[in-house]
């Protein structure tokens, strides 16, 4: 049985997800849809690529991921799976799967119009193109028949955090339901930098000398959430709402006072 995964910034409000749902039902009945989120903050295609990057990793091999944050839908941008890890994942070509660029992966363009719906909207390619090719995808179809090779999937430049000198330079680039920020910077990057080393963390107006275990051990904190990048969180509130921060706002690491 396949299973394939929804990813939009839909909200639950209109009835675009349900709409997807229906068309990729209609073509393979025997799938199983999982909702991950459609609460991607609207038109945040950063946000939703580590997001991608967080969920998919906990699904079986097989698995398609459709995802859909798509604020230049009906363009000339291309939609694309990419094959990664023996997972396919169907979406815009916008930058939306930078984060599975880093290793081996293929994308093809998504073509061949007997595999999408026969009239295509130039605002709801969800539907239209998207979905189709997910169910069809299901069904046995190869990527390769879908359109050809694509060698130049469109990403971001900008996604990941910078050396500055002696220090790391990263951003806020999504805020959880709880209002904890989490940043661009994953633990491994602070492992390859500092290799034990003791560093600082400055964001806003607070800096944190140490790594928390979890959001409990303080007013404010600064941890490695479950998604393995750098969080700040407010004990039993939102630090979000009481630093009054926004995403993109600056992160900064640098050496402690041994350093």
């Amino acid at each position: 049985m396949k299973i394939i995964t929804l990813l939009t910034d839909f909200g639950m409000k209109d009835p675009y997800a349900g709409i997807m749902k229906g068309i990729i039902l209609s073509i393979n009945p025997g799938v199983t849809i999982v909702d991950i989120t459609h609460e991607i903050d609207p038109q945040d295609i950063r946000e939703g690529a580590f997001i991608i990057e967080e969920y998919c990793r906990y699904f079986p091999d097989g698995t398609i991921h459709l995802c859909v944050v798509d604020p230049t839908v009906g363009s000339a941008r291309r939609p694309i799976i990419v094959a990664k890890d023996s997972h396919f994942f169907i979406g815009p070509d916008n930058g939306l799967f930078t984060l599975l660029y880093r290793d081996d992966y293929e994308a093809y363009a998504i073509e061949n119009s007997d595999l999408m719906r026969r009239e295509i909207s130039s605002t709801f390619h969800g539907r239209d193109i998207f979905a189709p090719a997910a169910a069809h995808l299901s069904t046995g179809f190869h990527p390769s028949a879908f359109g050809r090779m694509v060698h130049d999937a469109a990403r971001f430049a900008d996604i990941f955090p910078v050396i500055e000198g002696n220090r790391i330079a990263g951003e806020v680039v999504r805020f959880d339901r709880f209002g904890n920020a989490i940043t661009n910077i994953h633990i491994n990057i602070l492992k390859r930098f500092f290799r034990g080393r003791p560093f600082t963390v400055s964001i806003d107006d607070m800096s944190f000398a140490e790594i928390h275990k979890s959001y409990y051990e303080g007013s404010y904190v600064c941890l490695i959430g479950s998604s393995g990048y750098l969080e700040f969180g407010c004990y039993q509130g939102s630090f979000m709402r009481e630093k009054g921060l926004r995403k993109g706002d600056p992160v900064y690491i640098s050496p402690g006072p041994e350093g």
